[in-house]
């Protein structure tokens, strides 16, 4: 599912309309380099916030109608302005990306899942709401089964990166899950054949897939390509689902991922999926 380190847009996909090719590269360029700035090298967090704050600036420039100031990353704040001017896209959405990119730097603990949720709805289903507008079929329903499959797609991401996130201390498994099932947070991946482990890797499993199983049947009334680009995706985090839990749940020694033997499964189930 991931492309490069923003895993959310289809910037490599073959269906993209070629006219939108260009606009989906300026705004994943736009939401990569911000991501990186929150989560690599080794800045600490409050020069990440900084430079976070600054992009946020530049979008207040570009809603006020001004130039984006000149700095290493104006031309893609140049072009981010004509892209928003010409499809008329909420500037909200990207302050909202730039909001979750800030709490990961600061925030590595969740007490509860309504908590993690919240996270989803600015970092994730930003991405799906700013693709209908590209595509022209924004509507308030459309945009209801967006944000199912793009806080899913999040949760399938969560669920499959355990492991890394530990490893840079951090954790999206609600705490109160944890408690629920009886796990400790130091102890996470001592023993992650544990049934306590599996009983809860499961149920976020379920969660997960039926929120995707909510949102999926947008994937049947966008058109063409579109529709079917949407109906690969959703089958992939199907299929991820799938995987975490073929592996008994130990997503520590063997992280799921989509690979080649995958895709005959996946354009067979996307080509035959009903509405």
């Amino acid at each position: 599912m991931s492309i490069d380190h923003y895993e959310n847009f289809p910037v490599a996909s073959v269906l993209l309309p070629a006219q939108l090719r260009h606009p989906v590269s300026v705004i994943y360029g736009f939401a990569r380099t911000a991501d990186d700035i929150a989560d690599e090298g080794d800045l600490p967090a409050e020069a990440r916030i900084e430079a976070l704050r600054r992009y946020s600036e530049q979008l207040d420039r570009i809603g006020a109608g001004e130039l984006p100031a000149a700095q290493p990353v104006g031309e893609l704040f140049a072009n981010l302005a004509q892209v928003i001017a010409h499809y008329r896209l909420d500037l909200g959405l990207l302050h909202d990306l730039l909001s979750a990119f800030s709490q990961d730097a600061t925030t590595r603990r969740y007490s509860n899942f309504e908590g993690v949720l919240d996270y989803c709805r600015r970092s994730a289903n930003p991405v799906g709401r700013l693709m209908l507008a590209l595509y022209r079929h924004d509507t308030p329903q459309y945009r209801t089964l967006s944000d199912d499959i793009c806080t899913a797609l999040q949760l399938v991401n969560f669920w499959q990166d355990v492991a890394i996130d530990r490893a840079k201390d951090r954790l999206y498994l609600p705490l109160d899950d944890l408690a629920r099932f009886g796990i400790d947070v130091e102890s996470l991946n001592q023993d992650p054949s544990h049934t306590a482990w599996r009983s809860l890797m499961q149920f976020e499993v379920d969660r997960t897939r039926t929120m995707m199983l909510n949102g999926a049947p947008l994937a049947r009334l966008l058109p063409g390509r579109i529709g079917l680009e949407l109906r690969l995706v959703v089958q992939g985090g199907l299929r991820i689902l799938e995987k975490i839990e073929q592996v008994q749940f130990d997503v520590f020694q063997r992280r799921p991922v989509l690979t080649w033997q995958d895709w005959p499964i996946l354009i067979w189930r996307a080509l035959w999926m009903r509405s």
